[in-house]
């Protein structure tokens, strides 16, 4: 049965599409199956992945609103080992809708439960908000995997979502729990890096990756060619550093295992 790791936090532009989508990309080329759930309206993993959202049916959306089955929204990729779940702005409407619903917590984990034994892993991109859609990713996951960009206000996200990922273990999924949090956008000469650094390790140490996501051209530049850093320059300092992230995440599953 895959492993499904939501990766979130409620502020925006901290790398989630980007960990999303190259974490996967690494994890593929090493013979992994992987799906990515783009969860997250704006639709970042999907076009991040080449693909144009006018050209696709089938969603994430009509999956959770019971409109199609979960295999019909889901695209293979042209790279390997990589499945996508496609999103479009048709997601935030589904939000709203998912209020008013009996299991409106419980969507997405019964898409996944149909699906999770073809996959290894499977990735969710979460929205920047703390709203019905993360509700549900958290309830459908194993696992959160929190990127923190190197900045003060990323700190006031980090404590919300940590209350909300305690809320959601004590009603609906007591399972849950924090994967690791990984520092993005790291500028080691920055003295406001160092600083937050040192609180969250004071705070979260048990969580926090020991790898770190660097600012780096190609990450930045990767997802306008719609290809994962590991396509785009795979000798880049972006690319190397998600392949040490991928190597450190699988080393501490098998560590969990034993």
């Amino acid at each position: 049965m895959g492993k499904v790791i939501a990766v979130s936090n409620q502020k925006g532009g901290v790398g989630k599409s980007t960990t999303v989508v190259n974490l996967a990309a690494v994890y593929g080329d090493k013979g992994k199956k992987v799906l990515i759930v783009d969860f997250d309206p704006q639709g970042n993993s999907t076009t991040s992945l080449g693909v144009r959202k006018k050209s696709v049916r089938n969603t994430v959306c009509e999956v959770v609103m019971q409109q199609c089955e979960a295999y019909e929204a889901v695209a293979a990729t042209q790279y390997r080992g990589v499945s996508l779940m496609p999103t479009t702005q048709r997601l935030s409407g589904a939000a709203v809708e998912l209020m008013g619903l009996e299991d409106k917590a419980y969507r997405l984990r019964k898409v996944l439960e149909s699906v999770r034994n073809f996959y290894d892993y499977i990735f969710i991109d979460c929205p920047p908000t703390l709203d019905m859609l993360t509700i549900n990713a958290l309830t459908a996951a194993d696992s959160v995997l929190i990127p923190l960009q190197c900045e003060f206000l990323s700190m006031e996200g980090l404590t919300e979502l940590n209350s909300t990922i305690n809320r959601v273990k004590k009603t609906m999924n007591k399972d849950l729990y924090i994967e690791g949090i990984l520092f993005t956008m790291y500028v080691e000469r920055y003295k406001v890096t160092g600083q937050i650094v040192k609180e969250v390790r004071k705070y979260f140490s048990d969580y926090v990756f020991d790898t770190v996501i660097p600012r780096n051209i190609a990450l930045s530049e990767a997802p306008s060619f719609g290809m994962p850093v590991l396509y785009y320059d795979k000798k880049s300092k972006g690319s190397k550093a998600y392949e040490a992230l991928a190597k450190e995440m699988l080393k501490n599953d098998r560590n969990r295992e034993k």
